[in-house]
């Protein structure tokens, strides 16, 4: 744990660098470049341009880099009260807000003009908006209800269309697709985290979950419910072509192992299946995509 650092104590250079990963959320940022190249690589059927790809991926990471900081710049002091959040660089002021904010600025601003040079005019626009809908507009809505949910499932889905108009320069029912796949996925993946933080989330007023925000089974049959529209969302990438059916048989059972999880939370109703929905929500994208890219590429 990270005791809070006074004005007058002088932070070391190393503190400070690692304060500053930190503030990127480094294996989020990565989850997030993963899925672009993903889009990307699906998009170009593997003849792809590897300078384009490896500009489009640090693209990617430095923009969800800037959009997580935004978000711990507004929270800074709800972090504070959270148990899962008070070691974070604002709430321990390891980085100062200014610092934070500068930081920021020059990750936002690096992303945005690689993405302009290597990319096209669609693929920037649809990065402003992802930027502006998760820092602005789901941040705020945390504290007003599950509709949050909602809407950060649009940035949290966009990775892999900003891959495919990368590569592209345009947004296709096969974009669609792989967008709709990723924003289902977001439902279960949001309410299990919010069921297994929901004391800490109650202490800074977040109000995530649905069904009045209630760890009951009105709540776990809705991520039952989205888990089970996974099933057969897995199989449209091979239905329309964008993939075999390899990845198709890979998808199905992915879907069915994380549609089986959710029997437990139904029935316990445990903290316990809630992380278990949550770390195969962890496993169930990367493993599904992958597929997806092995049998097309």
């Amino acid at each position: 744990m990270h005791e809070p650092i006074t004005t007058t104590t002088a932070i070391p250079a190393g503190v400070k660098i690692r304060a500053f990963v930190e503030l990127l959320k480094v294996r989020l940022s990565l989850l997030v470049a993963f899925s672009c190249a993903f889009g990307y690589g699906l998009a170009t059927r593997g003849n792809m341009d590897w300078q384009v790809l490896i500009m489009l991926t640090m693209g990617g990471f430095l923009l969800s880099g800037a959009s997580v900081s935004i978000n711990q710049i507004l929270e800074k002091d709800l972090d504070g009260l959270m148990s899962r959040t008070q070691n974070r660089p604002l709430p321990t002021a390891r980085l100062s807000v200014s610092e934070a904010t500068f930081f920021t600025l020059i990750c936002l601003v690096a992303s945005l003009i690689i993405l302009w040079i290597y990319t096209n005019p669609l693929t920037v626009v649809l990065s402003i908006i992802s930027m502006l809908l998760y820092s602005f507009v789901y941040t705020p809505l945390k504290q007003v209800g599950p509709v949050a949910v909602f809407v950060g499932a649009i940035p949290g889905a966009l990775p892999p269309l900003l891959g495919w108009t990368a590569a592209t320069g345009s947004i296709s029912y096969e974009a669609i697709i792989i967008f709709g796949i990723q924003f289902i996925w977001q439902f279960p993946h949001f309410w299990a985290i919010a069921w297994v933080a929901d004391d800490d989330y109650k202490k800074a007023g977040f109000k995530l979950l649905p069904s009045g925000g209630g760890k009951n089974l009105n709540t776990a049959i809705q991520i039952m419910v989205y888990t089970l529209f996974l099933i057969p969302l897995g199989l449209l990438p091979a239905t329309f072509g964008i993939t075999g059916i390899y990845s198709a048989v890979v998808a199905t059972l992915c879907g069915a192992a994380f549609f089986a999880q959710t029997f437990s939370l139904m029935k316990t109703g445990s903290r316990q299946s809630a992380l278990r929905i949550m770390f195969g929500s962890f496993i169930y994208l990367p493993v599904v995509q992958i597929a997806y890219l092995l049998d097309k590429v």
